[in-house]
């Protein structure tokens, strides 16, 4: 391990089903997710994975970033110390501008391959566990609300009393009244939450927003376009509820902004906005300083990229909202996990094992996904 060089990457541009659609503020998914999985092999045969899982109206497609790492960070990266991370982070962002969700996809597959090596977790690498478990946000997005109040009386007794509520793409008396038939339905018994994914116009924002407060939400997130942090800092001001930053929040020279402002009183951290666990930390260091707290973000990742953000919330002591880590249990089809990461009472539970701490095999891969290039 000590001389430990990349020897070989492997690329998978895959496409995965989903059980059912999602409305989002800025974009709607339907039928299936593609994401890319890359996998390193070690000089001394060791193996690790990562996952790029973008979302075209957020951060990319999954096209650009199979060749982002296939055609511009490939020559970068083959022959490189397995363990000089931080080196070859540097590397890759000096010669391809943006495209986080292919750099971190790297970067997890080289912790992966350090922690396998040496018998110790992701989590261990980056500081050592604050918690094993994470309390799991379920989003309530699907076009029939009827169905998502329906998981809710399988979900809750199960343990699952975090919610997050799509708002924004129905007309706000319909939003209104989902809130109030969830809160009829289970009370105080939920930990409810909002998020408008930039849908509303500064203008007139306030007033639906102080319509949806009545319904206590641990927080609002994203009310408006990223760039109108002025209209999120007059939000802070003027509402108890707190507001959650996500699309205005992509890396530290954002989050400063933002504490200058004072345009939030909480942020969302996704590994394929930062481009690196690393960063992401860095970020929550800042947003420690400024007394923010952190929620566990995703867009479309499967197990392999869900299990790097476990360990990254497992090692962060600042990202204490818990997760939106439901995809692989509750959307998609089927994973390339040989096992799923566990979910229990509610929680997502940290793997234990070295590296990720997960299986994936050539068998997993081909089997559970549409692979649509390879490289």
């Amino acid at each position: 391990m000590a001389d430990a060089t990349i020897d070989r990457i492997r690329l998978f541009l895959v496409e995965s089903p989903i059980k059912m659609a999602r409305l989002q503020g800025v974009g709607n998914v339907k039928g299936s997710v593609k994401r890319v999985l890359v996998e390193l092999t070690a000089s001394d045969g060791v193996v690790g994975w990562g996952e790029a899982a973008p979302w075209e109206v957020f951060t990319g497609t999954a096209e650009a970033a199979f060749a982002a790492i296939d055609v511009y960070l490939r020559p970068h990266i083959l022959g490189k110390p397995v363990k000089r991370i931080r080196a070859l982070m540097l590397a890759l962002d000096r010669v391809l501008v943006g495209h986080p969700e292919a750099k971190v996809a790297v970067e997890t597959a080289m912790l992966d391959i350090v922690g396998r090596s040496a018998g110790l977790s992701v989590a261990d690498l980056l500081g050592g566990r604050v918690r094993d478990t994470i309390p799991l946000s379920f989003s309530i997005a699907d076009p029939d609300f009827a169905a998502d109040l329906e998981r809710m009386r399988d979900m809750v007794p199960a343990g699952n009393v975090i919610y997050k509520v799509k708002t924004g793409v129905k007309p706000h008396r319909e939003d209104v009244a989902h809130l109030e038939a969830m809160r009829t339905a289970f009370g105080d018994t939920i930990d409810l939450r909002i998020d408008y994914n930039q849908a509303l116009k500064p203008f007139g924002a306030i007033s639906i927003l102080r319509d949806v407060a009545q319904f206590a939400p641990t927080f609002i997130e994203q009310p408006v376009p990223r760039g109108n942090l002025d209209a999120m800092a007059s939000f802070v001001a003027a509402l108890d509820t707190p507001i959650l930053a996500d699309e205005s929040c992509f890396d530290s020279r954002d989050l400063l902004e933002i504490i200058r402002l004072k345009a939030a009183d909480a942020i969302s951290i996704k590994l394929m906005k930062t481009g690196s666990l690393l960063k992401a930390q860095d970020v929550m260091a800042l947003a420690d300083t400024a007394g923010l707290p952190g929620y566990g973000g995703t867009l479309w990742e499967g197990g392999i990229g869900l299990a790097a953000g476990t360990h990254l919330i497992a090692a962060t002591p600042g990202i204490s909202l818990g997760c939106e880590f439901y995809m692989p249990h509750h959307v998609l089809t089927e994973d390339v996990l040989e096992e799923r990461i566990p979910n229990r009472n509610g929680h997502v539970v940290v793997p234990d094992g070295p590296g990720l701490g997960i299986r994936v095999s050539e068998q997993s891969v081909r089997a559970n996904a549409r692979i649509l290039a390879e490289a």
